[in-house]
Order: structure tokens, then C-alpha cells, then sequence
């Protein structure tokens, strides 16, 4: 029997690997600990299984959905993700322009390796701005009041991440940003540069001087006094947190597991999922990020109650193989491949997917 084909984003990732430099490629693809959840994240949509409805019209079909109040031409958005130089010299202004081609909003991580004036500058689609709350509250307010005068639209707030789990890889790898590589959204804030490491991870002692693990539901009241922005809480992975994210005013949840690199044995985000769904209830949306590599795991997520998909490493391996063309390209393969699929599934719209679309695969 001759080998399964890789599909397109494996592919990438064996070409990013490629080109990569090992420390910089195991950092874009490790996880925590064992990294069990990084790998349950990607199996968890092998578990699920479409149920499609046939002899249904879907000559007329449109992709597009609300999401905070704006039109997107598909249910689809860039998750934030950090130091996106080391893929490519561009970075995060070749991942946004190529958003901007394709009408998809990018998630611009707090630890980018360019500014959010930079990206906003170059951004033609919804920018918004993830943030991590640092100890020194002052830096984390005009953090906000800057992504806020470049355009950003919502801020994303991480809350998993009170310290970063241990990614073995990185720590082997003894990971550190190399010699001249600037993470713009920390100049001018006052807050502790990267330090020199001889052992273990950069990043995870730079963010250990840099977190605020004191970090609680009061503190989105004190979001609210310094924007009128939507609030996104990213990192919810149960119904509990849901419902709190609600009552205090969030405008969405992304149902997250930071792409399995923080507690290694958590649940895998299309599990969690629809407890999260149907606990938000309608009060606020659900987003979904951790595994997604096609269409029909889209589709998926959209079956068990996400209104958005967050495209994670797929966007990192196009960005080291191909440069913006190779997000663009990504992207617009992606819109396609959920189309195909909603045409497939008797659907013509996002909005007529509904959780009788999917079921559970039968054990073999």
C-alpha cells in the first residue's frame, strides 16, 4: 500500500524544517512537558467525523460572518504568535499584508519582532492587539493606549499564561533571540530586556521577569477604564470560565490551550469546545485556536459552536517557505478548502452549520 500523501501544511512544515535553523524551527513546533496536548490538539479533530446532508442547493454559497461587529469574508483570523523574524525577515508585516490580501484579520502577539504602529501602519484588514499583563501595570497600559492609537480594533488578553509551561525543546535548545532582533512592542516601556542565558530558556526568563501572576477577573474592570475596544479573553478552556468571562463583560473566549505550550495533559480545544459554547450561551463569542489544518477542521470547529477559527503554525511554516506570497497563498487555500467543504456538507453558509453535522468516530 503506498504511503498517504502529506497534505499541504505538512508539506510546509517539512519544507520549513528544511530551511529552518533546528533551535528556531523546535521552538515555532514544541509544546510543554511531553507535549501530549500539542499532539491531542491535532487528533482531536481526527475523532470527530462530518455527517454531510445531500440534495441540498448550494449553487449560492457565501463564506462570510460577523464577528465583533465587522464583516469577514470567512470565519477565519491569524492567532497571535511571537517573533515571527525568525521564520522570515519580514515577519509580521509580510503575515499582515497577506491578511490584508485575503480580508482576514490578524492577532498581533505583545512579544512581535515588529511594533503594533509597524503593523497597523501596514495592515488593510481588522488588526488586534494580544497582550499579556505585565507586572509593571504602567507598561501594560501604555501598551494598550499605543495598540489602541495604531489601529488596533480588540484587545486579545492571554490569561493562561500567569508563568510559561516548560517547553523541553527550548531548554535543550538553550533558546534565545539572536543579536539584533528587536521585539518593538517592549521599547520605550521601561521593562526588562531579554536577559543573557547560558542554560535552560531565554524566553521563559524574560517572561518570568516580565508576568504578572496576580492577575484575576477584577482586573477586567480595570481593561475597561483604559479602552472602549471589545475585550477577548484568550486561554478559556472550561464552561466555568465561560460563564465568568461573561459576567464580566468580555466580548469573546478563545477556547485555547496556547497551541499545547503551557500545561502539558490539558484538553485538547476541540474537546473543550462545546462545554464552552454552550455555557457562553450567545452572552459572548467563541473562538477556537490548537490543531486547525485545513478546511474541514473548520468546519468542525464551526459544528461544535465557534464563531471564529484562529490560524496558528500553518501561517508560521508558509511565512518560512514563501514569505507573504506564502501566507497569502495559505490563506486562500484555506477559504477554499472551507468552501469546498460546506459544499460538501449541504451547507451555504457558516451559518447553517450546527453541531448534527458532526459525530464521534466509532472505536475500530
Amino acid at each position: 500500500m503506498q504511503p498517504t500523501p502529506p497534505s499541504r501544511c505538512e508539506r510546509l512544515e517539512q519544507e520549513a524544517e528544511r530551511l529552518l535553523p533546528r533551535m528556531v524551527y523546535e521552538y515555532f513546533a514544541g509544546g510543554a512537558g511531553d507535549e501530549t496536548t500539542l499532539r491531542d490538539n491535532r487528533a482531536a479533530f481526527g475523532r470527530l467525523r462530518l455527517r454531510p446532508r445531500f440534495l441540498v442547493d448550494v449553487s449560492a454559497r457565501a463564506l462570510a460572518t460577523t464577528v465583533l461587529g465587522r464583516e469577514l469574508p470567512a470565519p477565519l483570523a491569524i492567532a497571535p504568535m511571537a517573533y515571527q523574524r525568525l521564520a522570515h525577515p519580514d515577519g509580521e508585516l509580510a503575515t499582515v499584508r497577506a491578511a490584508g490580501r485575503a480580508g482576514v484579520p490578524m492577532i498581533l502577539s505583545t512579544m512581535a519582532t515588529a511594533s503594533v504602529e509597524e503593523v497597523g501602519a501596514a495592515a488593510s484588514a481588522p488588526l488586534w492587539f494580544q497582550i499579556y499583563v505585565w507586572r509593571d501595570r504602567g507598561a501594560t497600559k501604555a501598551l494598550v493606549q499605543r495598540a489602541v492609537a495604531a489601529g488596533a480594533e480588540a484587545l486579545v488578553v492571554t490569561v493562561d499564561a500567569p508563568r510559561l509551561g516548560t517547553r523541553r525543546r527550548d531548554v535543550d535548545n538553550v533558546f534565545a533571540l539572536p543579536d539584533g532582533l528587536r521585539l518593538g512592542n517592549l521599547e520605550g516601556l521601561g521593562v526588562p530586556d531579554a536577559p543573557k542565558v547560558a542554560a535552560g530558556s531565554q524566553l521563559s526568563e524574560h517572561f518570568w521577569l516580565l508576568a504578572d501572576a496576580s492577575l484575576s477577573w477584577r482586573d477586567l474592570e480595570w481593561f475597561r477604564s483604559l479602552t472602549d475596544l471589545p475585550i477577548v479573553l484568550k486561554g478559556i478552556l472550561t464552561a466555568e470560565d465561560a460563564r465568568l468571562a461573561a459576567e464580566h463583560g468580555a466580548s469573546a473566549v478563545v477556547v485555547s490551550n496556547h497551541g499545547g505550550r503551557q500545561l502539558d495533559g490539558v484538553i485538547a480545544t476541540l474537546d473543550a469546545l462545546p462545554e464552552v459554547a454552550d455555557a457562553a450561551g450567545g452572552a459572548l463569542e467563541v473562538w477556537l485556536d490548537g490543531g486547525v489544518r485545513c478546511g474541514a477542521d473548520v468546519v468542525k470547529a464551526l459544528a461544535l459552536g465557534a464563531r471564529l477559527v484562529l490560524i496558528g503554525r500553518p501561517v508560521l511554516w508558509a511565512l518560512a517557505v514563501g514569505g507573504e506570497q506564502g501566507v497569502a497563498d495559505l490563506l486562500s487555500c484555506l477559504t477554499e478548502e472551507v468552501d469546498e467543504a460546506l459544499a460538501l456538507c449541504g451547507c451555504r453558509s457558516p451559518a447553517e452549520v450546527t453541531r448534527a453535522l458532526v459525530a464521534v468516530a466509532a472505536r475500530r
